[in-house]
C-alpha cells in the first residue's frame, strides 16, 4: 500500500495536471489499457495516447494500437495485431497494410522496421500488387529489418537486424538473417515459453472474450 502511496505522490509532484487527469479517466472503460497493462512489454502511458489519438502528431491517428510519432502506418484498417504486439511503436518505422497485414501475440517490433504488403506493378507503377504479410506469435524483428510482400513467418521466429526477408519461413522456430534472408539457426520448440498476460488488450481494445 505505502509503495502505491509512493508511486501516485511521484506522480502528482511531477505533474499535478496529469495527475488529475489519469484519475478522472480511471473509470473510463476506453481507458481500462492505461490501467491492466503493467506486465506488457509495450506499457502506453496518457501522453504517448494523447498525442497520437487527440494531437495526431505523426499522422496516425487511424490506427487502433499505438504508433511512435516518428513511425509511418499506412491502411491501418488491412492490419491486424495481436496482444502486445505494436508494429510502429519504435521510432523510424515504416508499416505498409495496403494488401493486408497479421500480426500475432506477443510479437516485438524493433526501431526502423518496414513491413510492406504491397508492390508496384512492374508494368505499370501507378498500380500495385497486393500480397498479404503473415507474422506469427511470439517473433522478434530486429532492428532495420525488411519484410516483403508475401511474406508468411511461423510463431518464434526471430528476424536479425537489417534482414531483408524476401520469402516465407512458415514454420517458425528459427532465426533468419541476412540480405536475401536465410536460416542462420532453428529454435527448439520445447524451450520456447508460451507467456500470457492478465488482461488481452489488442492495442487500446479490450479483446472480446471468447466464451459465450
Amino acid at each position: 500500500m505505502m509503495n502505491r502511496f509512493s508511486v501516485h505522490l511521484k506522480l502528482f509532484l511531477k505533474n499535478p495536471l496529469l495527475f488529475c487527469i489519469v484519475k478522472l479517466i480511471k473509470p473510463i472503460p476506453y481507458f481500462a489499457f492505461l490501467f491492466h497493462t503493467s506486465d506488457y512489454q509495450n506499457q502506453v502511458s496518457f501522453y504517448f495516447w494523447f498525442k497520437q489519438k487527440i494531437l495526431n502528431i505523426g499522422d496516425n491517428k487511424g490506427a487502433y494500437w499505438p504508433v511512435h510519432s516518428n513511425s509511418q502506418v499506412y491502411d491501418a484498417k488491412n492490419i491486424k495485431v495481436g496482444v502486445d504486439a505494436y508494429p510502429g511503436i519504435m521510432k523510424g518505422c515504416y508499416i505498409q497494410g495496403k494488401g493486408g497485414i497479421v500480426i500475432g501475440d506477443f510479437t516485438q517490433i524493433a526501431p526502423n522496421v518496414i513491413i510492406v504488403s504491397a508492390n508496384h506493378n512492374l508494368h505499370d507503377l501507378r498500380k500495385h500488387v497486393p500480397q498479404k504479410v503473415l507474422i506469427g506469435k511470439y517473433c522478434w524483428l530486429g532492428g532495420g529489418s525488411k519484410i516483403m510482400p508475401g511474406v508468411s513467418l511461423g510463431d518464434f521466429t526471430i528476424v536479425g537486424a537489417g534482414a531483408v526477408v524476401t520469402k516465407s519461413f512458415s514454420e517458425g522456430y528459427c532465426v533468419i538473417g541476412g540480405n536475401p534472408a536465410r536460416k542462420i539457426k532453428e529454435i527448439d520448440p520445447n524451450e520456447c515459453l508460451r507467456f500470457e498476460v492478465k488482461e488481452r488488450f489488442t492495442g487500446y481494445v479490450r479483446e472480446k472474450s471468447k466464451n459465450p
